[in-house]
């Protein structure tokens, strides 16, 4: 006699839940733009290639979009590799101060990073006002245009190598350098020709997400470019807000697509040779190393110090003018009595100021919460279930990874401005609902990946031992399994809502006007037509939300909750001695 295993009900409700989820707003709105292209009536998609080929400014912005993507890939992988080097391998001086300085930008950046770029080196910026009290014939709008934005992302990008790379490089076994250099190899070449061929598989990783960065940046072309140096993503974005437009803005969308596919298969291609990775069983931690040459040395050091500094002035800038009052902003200069709680009061008392924060606040918890959840089920249900059914699932999940996120928030906007069967004939597109949508779909990739990783670390004994006694499944994924999961999904919950916090590139398509995202408001007080008034609550909406991105890094990253507990030990430990 077969047995027939019965399925849960409630897990049977959930997946029939989660593949109309995925049907309705992954799937569909793509086929739509697909359809919007190629099935159009009014126009062919010829019509619609020929239209971008023939357009100057469409041209232009793919041509910007390549030599964006080219360059920061270069200057980024410079800095980030040099940043690395600073802290690790090489003996550098004040290294606590500079290892600081390097990781503000996994604090600050997005929206956040070009607004303070833009007060502080803009045309009339901080700096420059300084700038031209001594070279008055200087132009004002000297930090602008591709220069400006190249400037911008390479040290704003480099937390890509702060996190990724650094770890991999402290993983190389400091036995195969020591013997290089036992063989008469200078630190030159042990970095060219030892580390760097080791970390072979990292760095081409990072090379390619920064390719992929500079593809599709939003923020710094958008408010540092302007005019001068436009690239694909605000394009799309313009041509979106004409409803005339907007199949050009879906064959650009599509392009990206189709480039983010052949970053994929090289990414995946890249990681299909093997780990590169020398890593013995008991490896020794790299010991930093002085620099025997004195003009090396000071070179070194010179170098390691303008870049922390590179990091640091927009950073104090921002928050420093965020405890100044209105006319200190205006002015752009600092003075002892200029300094006030004003701005912080106007945020805690006005609800047209606080109510962004409260609502990108509300959507980054929502988003996270929901998307953790939802891929915690699917990734234990994939991972009990090796299956054909199983496969294809994991690969549908994997969909945001194929397709850039504009080109989401454009099929969600372009299919759900009008009644669609499969949601009950709502309109979504400029509902409170669409844009908590999109951030749950473009996490669900990472998120998946994640935490189907972290089910590789239970031991499947402990299941069984469980089972043997009769627990039920419910029970024992709650009291083994999850506790053993909890790092990751606590630490997926504080990467999704730091991501999300202050995200600009999908909110601007998507928000409803009474719930603008901090984001979008952060790119408007920006702008030249913004008063003071907006200015001055950018500071501190970008004060609160550094904040709270440190807060989490420092949990999630740096054991925060273990080095708390240490100071209060240490404290109860010396009160008993006194």
């Amino acid at each position: 006699m077969i047995r027939i295993k019965r399925l849960n009900p409630g897990l049977v409700l959930f997946m029939i839940a989660f593949l109309w989820f995925i049907v309705a707003f992954m799937l569909f709105p793509n086929i739509e733009i697909l359809r919007s292209v190629f099935f159009n009536q009014e126009s062919s998609a010829m019509d619609s290639i020929k239209s971008i080929l023939s357009s100057p400014r469409a041209m232009r912005g793919i041509k910007n979009s390549f030599i964006l993507a080219v360059t920061l890939t270069c200057t980024t992988t410079i800095v980030g590799i040099l940043e690395v080097l600073f802290l690790e391998f090489f003996d550098i001086k004040l290294r606590k101060l500079v290892n600081l300085a390097y990781m503000i930008p996994l604090i600050f950046g997005g929206v956040m990073v070009a607004n303070g770029y833009i007060f502080t080196y803009g045309s009339r910026g901080f700096v420059t006002t300084f700038l031209l009290k001594y070279f008055p014939k200087m132009n004002p709008a000297w930090f602008s245009g591709y220069g400006a934005v190249i400037f911008l992302m390479t040290f704003a990008c480099t937390s890509t190598y702060m996190i990724f790379f650094r770890n991999s490089f402290k993983s190389i076994d400091y036995q195969t350098i020591e013997a290089a250099r036992g063989l008469g190899a200078s630190n030159t070449k042990i970095i060219f020709q030892v580390v760097l061929p080791t970390l072979k598989p990292i760095l081409l990783t990072c090379t390619i997400l920064l390719f992929q960065t500079g593809l599709m940046a939003m923020s710094a072309p958008l408010m540092i470019g302007g005019k001068q140096f436009e690239t694909i993503s605000p394009l799309i974005l313009t041509f979106t807000q004409r409803p005339t437009s907007r199949t050009l803005a879906a064959v650009l969308s599509l392009f990206l697509g189709l480039i983010q596919m052949i970053l994929l298969y090289v990414l995946q291609r890249n990681e299909r040779k093997g780990n590169f990775l020398s890593i013995s069983k008991v490896s020794t931690r790299i010991k930093r190393v002085k620099i025997a040459n004195p003009l090396l040395n000071v070179l070194a050091h010179l170098t390691a110090y303008a870049i922390a500094l590179i990091n640091l002035i927009p950073f104090l800038v921002v928050l420093l003018f965020s405890f100044t009052d209105v006319e200190a902003i205006s002015t752009r200069q600092l003075h002892w009595n200029s300094f006030s709680l004003a701005n912080y009061k106007l945020i805690l008392t006005s609800e047209s100021a606080y109510r962004p924060f409260l609502t990108s606040v509300f959507y980054a918890t929502a988003a996270s919460v929901i998307v953790v959840g939802l891929m915690l089920v699917m990734a234990r249900f994939i991972y009990k279930r090796r299956n054909r059914f199983a496969t294809v699932l994991e690969m549908i999940i994997y969909t945001p990874w194929v397709f850039p996120g504009l080109m989401f928030a454009l099929g969600l906007v372009i299919t759900y401005s009008h009644p669609h069967t499969i949601v009950m004939n709502n309109i979504l597109t400029g509902s409170l609902a669409i844009m908590l949508i999109a951030y749950i779909i473009v996490m669900m990739p990472n998120t998946f990946r994640f935490l189907k990783a972290s089910f590789f670390s239970v031991d499947q004994s402990l299941e069984d031992a469980a089972k043997n006694l009769g627990a039920k499944p419910s029970y024992t994924f709650l009291k083994i399994v999850l506790p053993i999961v909890l790092p990751t999904v606590l630490a997926m919950l504080a990467i999704n809502f730091n991501g999300k916090l202050s995200e600009y590139d999908l909110s601007v398509f998507l928000y409803n006007p009474i719930a603008k995202p901090i984001g979008v408001v952060i790119r408007n007080n920006s702008s030249t037509e913004a008063g003071i008034e907006g200015i001055s609550l950018n500071f501190v909406y970008s004060v609160i939300l550094m904040t709270i991105n440190a807060l989490v890094f420092f949990f999630v990253y740096a054991d925060g909750k273990n080095v708390i507990k240490n100071l209060f030990k240490k404290r109860k430990i010396s009160v008993n001695e006194n």
